[in-house]
């Protein structure tokens, strides 16, 4: 038996498969007892995967946490869960850099970009979504370089991010932000 006691490291293990079973069954049900569940089992691994102690796998399994987080935020109608999904994205990102493992940043990057401009659009602030554009934009580059089918999906959350600006806020707002991204934005023929 895998006891915390015994095989800390395999329990943790156990701890992150059991979140992400809970997320998992969570997307079929109402409510948010399994996500609640999912934050809490990662929470446990964590005490066990630490960054010194297994970097990889801790980065992993913050960003499965960040997951349950996410989902969690978009059942309620506040941004503190977003919020605190986006933080352990960018604790995750210390990590996951894209030189090390620039998939699995592309694909943090890219649950970043979705909870920020969920945050975006609830507290309706443009800044907010240009970042998020900046996220997708970052992950999209990364699955373009490796010929990614996850490219297709970052396309169309880019494509969301830009009918957000230009439905929700001035052209000035949209403009300032497209400049930001200009050259990305070009490069990958969205504007």
């Amino acid at each position: 038996m895998w006891t915390r006691d015994s095989l800390p490291l395999d329990w943790a293990l156990a701890q992150n498969n059991l979140g992400n079973a809970l997320t998992s069954l969570s997307e079929s049900q109402h409510g948010t007892a399994r996500l609640e569940e999912a934050v809490a089992a990662f929470q446990d691994a964590l005490k066990e995967r630490t960054r010194d102690r297994a970097p990889i796998d801790w980065a992993m399994t913050k960003n499965n946490l960040g997951v349950a987080l996410m989902y969690l935020g978009n059942r309620d109608s506040g941004t503190v869960r977003l919020e605190a999904a986006v933080n352990v994205y960018k604790e995750t990102l210390k990590e996951w850099t894209r030189e090390s493992v620039p998939l699995m940043w592309a694909a943090t990057q890219n649950n970043m970009g979705t909870a920020v401009r969920t945050i975006g659009v609830r507290t309706i602030k443009s800044s907010t979504i240009c970042e998020a554009l900046g996220c997708h934009l970052a992950a999209h580059e990364v699955y373009i370089e490796a010929s990614h089918y996850n490219s297709n999906f970052t396309s169309t959350e880019i494509r969301e991010d830009l009918r957000i600006l230009r439905k929700t806020y001035t052209a000035e707002e949209y403009q300032e932000c497209i400049g930001n991204h200009q050259n990305k934005l070009q490069r990958f023929d969205f504007v």
